[in-house]
């Protein structure tokens, strides 16, 4: 093992952290030995990963997972421009959905059979993805849609084909929930409301927020057209407490809370880009004593005590200080706990700490001169979805930039979805929420279970408030705006930002964390130039990435 190379912890610190934040200061004790236990240590599986034609490889369970490097669906021109991708010229209206075949029919384009899709149907078999069932509704749509053929595919190409021949009668069925909830989206785009209905009607019979999960994600998407309906026929029945629901939105996404932190100790698709992250902040301060950390969405914490196990475990390193500064606009009494609680891990793990909080109520009152900068530590900044909320703000986040520049940060490691939800256009972002969403929902399912409560909650507070906000807003209320990787680097080379290729130590923590948990062979990692992209059985969730400033 590398000398800057973290030793993992173990997972049961998730939910002492759980029971701090719900008040149980009785149970914030670590361990016996006053240290965090470890539970990775090197690789002795035989599980090897290395790099492929500048992709990714390594073993997972029983099985071997490659990838290409991965070649985003749309490309944005600008971050903060709400533009359409240029597939076609759009007038005011936009056209149905069938009128933009070669865009929809890249997005459905079948993929090289994998281990869990067989021609087949056996019902011992593992399901199949929900992102499989999405493609298939997709190219029947199409079909349907389309008088002559296709030139990039055909029904024929897919490993099901188009008889349903390989697929359980659920599956049948779910793949005509998509392709009924596409048509209700086509009448939408066209104005033919009464027609929308009639089909959200048919989906609303077959589709149930607590069945399977393309059925939940119907059910969503279904409750998310009906509104948009509602909104473009002047019926918008939304009361002044929902709209301030839907402007807070972000930031409740980003306010700790009990149901987050037992997603969290449950699910490794968070997990891993937190360890693989602080593994590139480790790489980019290693051989300092004092080191000062900005953590710009410091939420529960969970990061920074990776963090601190990291720096103490350095052999030839030893850390002297480390100080973390909490910013943020919102949710002070919240994060002071989490002070307490991190000093409270720091000194069972006898590591000297302090811990700083920075609120701000407007993001354009942070400044240098909040942070208590000291020329003899060692600066780096961290982000896990801290800067999207900004993205509809175009002064707010270019002000934090301008400021984290003039720090002169040596490392600044930053996580963030990786889907286009801020396309002006409604079908874009209709159909790339589709996958997105419909990857979570199968995350949550094969790591929860359909009858597990937090499951539950996720789903219809989170996720289907964030569908519907991405489905049926517009203008200043569409506050979900995610982009990818290829728009965040434009972003940063406004500010001299230069990215740097991630450590082979970030990927090796990815891996051994998704090892981890029964479900972690689900979890699938590509390199997309010197980032990763951290996805759910090949669709991706998140974006990784490490940099510096010129």
């Amino acid at each position: 093992m590398k000398s800057n190379e973290m030793l993992p912890l173990d997972t049961h610190i998730f939910r002492k952290l759980h029971n701090y934040s719900n008040g149980n200061v009785e149970n914030r004790e670590i361990d016996s030995r006053g240290k965090l236990p470890l539970l990775y240590g090197e690789d002795g599986s035989g599980n090897k990963y290395k790099a492929i034609n500048g992709g990714f490889s390594f073993s997972t369970g029983n099985h071997q997972v490659e990838f290409e490097p991965l070649k985003s669906f749309h490309s944005l021109d600008a971050l903060f421009l709400d533009t359409t991708p240029s597939f076609h010229s759009y007038e005011h209206k936009m056209r149905e959905l069938a009128d933009i075949e070669s865009q929809y029919s890249e997005l459905i384009k079948p993929r090289t059979q994998s281990h869990e899709e067989t021609v087949q149907h056996d019902p011992s078999a593992p399901k199949i993805s929900t992102d499989v069932i999405i493609r298939l509704g997709g190219e029947r749509f199409i079909q349907s849609r389309s008088s002559t053929s296709m030139k990039d595919i055909s029904i024929s190409n897919h490993p099901y084909g188009g008889s349903f021949s390989g697929l359980s009668n659920e599956e049948v069925k779910d793949v005509q929930l998509i392709e009924n909830l596409l048509l209700s989206s086509e009448k939408v785009t066209k104005q033919q409301y009464e027609q929308s209905i009639k089909l959200l009607d048919w989906c609303d019979v077959l589709s149930c927020s607590m069945e399977n999960p393309i059925q939940r994600l119907v059910h969503y998407f279904s409750k998310a057209l009906r509104e948009k309906i509602d909104k473009e026929n002047g019926r918008d029945t939304s009361s002044g407490s929902k709209r301030k629901d839907e402007a807070n939105l972000a930031e409740r996404v980003m306010t700790p809370s009990a149901t987050a932190t037992m997603l969290y100790e449950k699910s490794p698709l968070y997990q891993v880009g937190h360890f693989a992250g602080v593994q590139a902040l480790v790489d980019g301060l290693s051989g300092f004593k004092n080191v000062h950390v900005i953590d710009l969405s410091i939420k529960q914490g969970t990061q920074c005590t990776i963090l601190m196990q990291a720096l103490v475990s350095q052999p030839n390193y030893p850390i002297k200080h480390l100080k973390i500064t909490a910013v943020g606009t919102n949710s002070k009494q919240k994060i002071e706990q989490t002070g307490v609680w991190l000093k409270s891990f720091a000194e069972s793990i006898n590591l000297s700490f302090s811990f700083n909080v920075v609120i701000v109520e407007d993001m354009l009152d942070f400044n240098k001169g909040l942070l208590e900068l000291d020329p003899d530590e060692a600066l780096g900044v961290y982000t896990s979805c801290g800067l999207w909320g900004m993205i509809a703000q175009q002064d707010r986040l270019e002000s934090l930039m301008k400021v984290i520049k003039s720090i002169k940060p040596l490392v600044m490691v930053v996580c963030e979805v990786a889907a286009n939800l801020n396309s002006l256009n409604f079908v874009n972002r209709f159909i790339e929420g589709l996958f997105f969403f419909g990857a979570l929902f199968d995350f949550l399912e094969e790591c929860l279970g359909c009858e597990d409560e937090i499951r539950t909650i996720t789903e219809s507070m989170h996720f289907g408030k964030g569908i519907s906000n991405i489905v049926a807003s517009e203008g200043a209320e569409r506050v979900i705006r995610h982009v990818n990787i290829n728009v965040w680097r434009k972003f940063f080379a406004r500010f001299g930002m230069k990215e740097t290729e991630l450590s082979m130590s970030s990927l090796y923590q990815a891996k051994l964390v998704a090892e981890k948990f029964p479900c972690g062979s689900g979890c699938t990692f590509d390199r997309d130039g010197d980032s990763l992209v951290i996805g759910w059985k090949g669709t991706p969730t998140q974006s990784l990435s490490s940099w510096k400033f010129s």
